[in-house]
Formats: structure tokens, C-alpha cells, sequence
């Protein structure tokens, strides 16, 4: 497919590029009540990094039984080889038992995921923040003595559902804690996409007034009140390098209904083009991409690129 582009016109404070983190085979599909087949998910990987995403989230090693979408993580990555392998093709992993399955596997690289509020710890991981955190620790320290990169996600970093505003300093504690256990990479969620700019600007900060500094922040926003782009670029000029987002806005959260889709990686790249920054992904084979897992799921994208591109 050949993609109308933007007209080119670089904005000030920002990079020359960026590293999209694509989160849609794992964060985009676990929320979907139609089981895609493992062979599809396999090709929606080739699919995605023949469009030049090279950074992409393979799948998780939870229970089945808390996400079922997810329940052929081993067989995904047998179907995938070495293609679903080395330090770009994470895979989440909850707990050693998750790690365990996953090094069978011979993953390079893996993802823990903490959060920023208690009730959230509670329901998602059935335990304390403190607890969490102890449950993590030799996830991460077997991780790294086995020469795997280590993400850590925080959830709730905007705002909670039932807890409601979530202080900065509450989420930087949380932060500070997982990357203390040795993580490369945080990455922060606005997962009910309540966030805005001076919100993101704040947290930043923070971060970088501990030791936290935007050379190892990723930003993952969902775009529930259309506020994703707005606080990407506003991370981006603080200095993030590393966006997440899912091809085609697939995704929410499992354990927050009010959590809608992510950020669409064709929203984000039409953004990025248009402001002259290098992401290195083609986006009329990404909004194909999108069309076709459209087609598998049997609804449309959400995302408004696709629409536009697409004719949908």
C-alpha cells in the first residue's frame, strides 16, 4: 500500500529520532474477546518488522486463565524461531514461573510489570506494591545473570481508577523501586489515558531529580480523552526517546475497563513524519498491516490514520 505522507516541517526541541516500542501482538491483542490463532500472531510479528518496527512485544507468560489470548506464548515463539528471539522481542513475564517458561524458550529479552497504586498491585498481581516488588527481584536479578535486557513497566502512573490522582512523588517511588532491582528501561503508563502535558512534564522531573533520567524512559500512553500524541511530543522534548504504541490503537487493559486503546503506532508515525523524525518504519506496509489484523479480529482499526489511509 502506498501511504498519502505529511508535508515535512520539523518542530523545535525535539530528535532527530525515535525508537517506537510496538506493544500490539501482547498489549494490543490480551484484551480481545476473538482468540487469533498462534499462526496469525506469528505473522502479525513478520508482518510488523517487515514494516520496519524493530523493537516488537512478542506476547506474555501469565496464566492463561487471567489472559486466555495469551495461553500460546510457548507455542508463538516455537512458530516464530529465532525471528521471536534476541533483545528486541520481549516477552512479559509476571513471575519466576513466568521467567522459567520463558527462558525455555531462549528469549533475549523480558518485561515485569509493577504499578504505581495499591489497589492496581492488588488486582493485577494479587499483592502489596512492597510484595510486588519482592516478587520481582529475582525475576530481574536471574534476568540479568543470564544476560537478558530487563524492561520495567509501571501502570497507573496518571491517574487510577479507583484510587483517582495519583501523587508524582507516589509514582516515582514505585519507579525508583523497580529500577533499583536493575531494570535497562522504565516505562510509564497512562493506562486509563488520563494524563496531560503539565502531568507528563511533572513526572519527568521528578524522575530525573532521583537519578531517573529520559535516557532509559519509554512512555506508553493510551489515548481514552485524545491526549497520546500531545504528552508523546511533550516527552520527547524532555528528552524520551522510546514511545510505545500499538499498530492499528488495538489494546486496553484486562484489570481496567476504563482503559482504552493505545496510542495507534499510524497515528504516532504520521506525527513523527510529519515533524521530520526518523522512525525507520513504512507506514503504507503498517497500514496494511493494520487493515489485514483488522480483517482476522473482524472489526476496524481504531486508529484514525488507518481510517484515513485505508478508506475505512
Amino acid at each position: 500500500m502506498s501511504a498519502t505522507l505529511p508535508q515535512v516541517v520539523p518542530g523545535a526541541d525535539l530528535p532527530d529520532a525515535v525508537t517506537i516500542y510496538e506493544v500490539g501482538p501482547r498489549d494490543g491483542l490480551q484484551n480481545e474477546s476473538t482468540v487469533v490463532p498462534t499462526a496469525v500472531k506469528a505473522d502479525f510479528v513478520r508482518r510488523l518488522v517487515a514494516a520496519g518496527l524493530g523493537t516488537v512485544e512478542t506476547t506474555s507468560f501469565v496464566s492463561p486463565r487471567w489472559v486466555p489470548q495469551l495461553a500460546d506464548a510457548e507455542d508463538l515463539l516455537t512458530e516464530l524461531g529465532d525471528e521471536g528471539l534476541g533483545h528486541r522481542r520481549p516477552v512479559l513475564v509476571p513471575n519466576e514461573r513466568g521467567l522459567d517458561r520463558a527462558m525455555e524458550h531462549g528469549v533475549g529479552a523480558i518485561a515485569i510489570f509493577g504499578s504505581a497504586t495499591e489497589t492496581f498491585a492488588q488486582r493485577n498481581l494479587g499483592r502489596s506494591l512492597a510484595e510486588s516488588v519482592q516478587m520481582f527481584a529475582p525475576v530481574v536479578r536471574r534476568a540479568l545473570d543470564s544476560d537478558l535486557w530487563v524492561r520495567a513497566y509501571v501502570s497507573m502512573c496518571f491517574g487510577d481508577p479507583w484510587e483517582g490522582p495519583v501523587p508524582v512523588t507516589q509514582v516515582a517511588d514505585a519507579c525508583e523501586s523497580l529500577m533499583e532491582l536493575g531494570a535497562h528501561q522504565l516505562s510509564l503508563g497512562d493506562t486509563i489515558g488520563t494524563g496531560t502535558t503539565g502531568h507528563v512534564e511533572a513526572l519527568l522531573l521528578e524522575l530525573e531529580r532521583r537519578g531517573i533520567g529520559a535516557d532509559v524512559i519509554g512512555v506508553h500512553f493510551h489515548d481514552t480523552y485524545g491526549q497520546a500524541l500531545a504528552n508523546t511530543l511533550t516527552a520527547l522534548r524532555a528528552g524520551v526517546r522510546v514511545v510505545d504504541a500499538s499498530t492499528g490503537g488495538l489494546g486496553g487493559c484486562p484489570y481496567a475497563r476504563s482503559a482504552t486503546g493505545n496510542l495507534a503506532t499510524e497515528d504516532l508515525v504520521w506525527a513523527l513524519d510529519g515533524l521530520g523524525i526518523r522512525t525507520g518504519v513504512d507506514l503504507g506496509a503498517l497500514v496494511e498491516t493494520s487493515v489485514w489484523m483488522a480483517k482476522q479480529l473482524g472489526r476496524p482499526a481504531p486508529s484514525r490514520v488507518v481510517k484515513a489511509l485505508s478508506g475505512g
